[in-house]
């Protein structure tokens, strides 16, 4: 059976998105559980300015602060050179950009046209491949791939050229992202097997969010396509600002447990991250959209009704 890895973003694009700040301390714990989990990556932080985005002004503490486990590779959002240093300086393991496939939404989100974008993040890739420390892997988001809250359909051949302009770069990976929740199964099958057609030898991850309850669906769709890399958001916080009545990404824990009830193996020690999972809501101090959490898993069964055993007589 296939095996799927996931890379875990809640203290990044989970937390940047929350009214409250969320102290050093339970960042750092919460980290440390996440990469004992089983995780292929865990997005840590990001290296933008404090200003921008309060909840992570405290990205260097907490980058020395974690518990780098073997296996387990800490990735950083890192939007230009400045933010490159400093995550190079904290020893990240990855560096993961973005800038979006729409213009519009690049202008909105990043208040820039896309070609100054790419040459800002060009920039930043020539930095990591010749970091002092050696070369440092490169990761590239691109946004809105599935379409544009302001746009419309972005064309699958739009999202190609992008994805092309930065392989020819010699990233190792690409992240699809559906930015708005805009994607369907049939639009993710068609669009991920082009990707592996073309983009095969990278590493391939898909990012959905469940802002139309298609999030779940739209990983099968992308398993069922030979995509075995994706992004989750314990308890399923996040969202994005230009998407009115979001709810955030998709859930890892429901999206593993999924997909471990279908046979797949993911190395996640699902009822580890089910005890983590439980603890969010008092870390964020509000209920999660998750919902295996409070359900418990498919294998978790319960005692039957006391009456039951007399209707069985009953009836035998």
């Amino acid at each position: 059976m296939q095996r799927i890895y996931f890379n875990e973003v809640v203290t990044r694009d989970g937390f940047q998105n929350e009214p409250a700040f969320v102290p050093t301390d339970a960042k750092v714990a919460l980290i440390d559980e996440l990469s004992a989990c089983g995780y292929a990556k865990v997005e840590v932080t990001s290296f933008t300015s404090a200003k921008a985005i309060p909840m992570l002004r405290d990205a260097e503490e907490v980058m020395g602060r974690i518990r780098r486990v073997p296996g387990v590779e800490t990735t950083v959002l890192v939007p230009n050179v400045r933010g490159a240093g400093r995550a190079l300086e904290s020893r990240a393991d990855e560096l993961n950009l973005v800038m979006s496939t729409s213009e519009t939404h690049n202008l909105a989100n990043l208040r820039m046209p896309r070609e100054k974008s790419f040459a800002g993040l060009r920039e930043v890739i020539a930095m990591a491949h010749a970091a002092h420390s050696g070369r440092v892997p490169v990761n590239v988001s691109l946004s809105a791939c599935f379409g544009c809250p302001m746009e419309g359909d972005v064309p699958a051949d739009e999202v190609l050229r992008w994805a092309g302009r930065f392989a020819d770069l010699g990233v190792r990976g690409l992240t699809i992202c559906d930015t708005t929740g805009m994607a369907h199964p049939a639009q993710v099958s068609r669009l991920a097997r082009l990707l592996r057609n073309r983009f095969g030898s990278l590493q391939l991850t898909l990012h959905f969010h469940n802002t139309r309850g298609m999030g779940l669906a739209n990983v099968l769709a992308s398993v069922q396509a030979g995509i075995d890399r994706f992004d989750g958001s314990l308890g399923g916080l996040g969202g994005c600002p230009y998407a009115p009545g979001a709810t955030g990404n998709i859930c890892s824990e429901d999206a593993i447990h999924m997909l471990h009830a279908m046979g797949f193996e993911t190395g996640i020690d699902l009822p580890r991250l089910l005890a983590v999972a439980r603890r969010l809501p008092e870390i964020v101090g509000h209920d999660v959209p998750g919902q295996v959490a409070k359900a418990g898993l498919i294998t978790d069964l319960h005692p039957a009704p006391s009456y039951v055993a007399e209707l069985r007589s009953q009836f035998s």
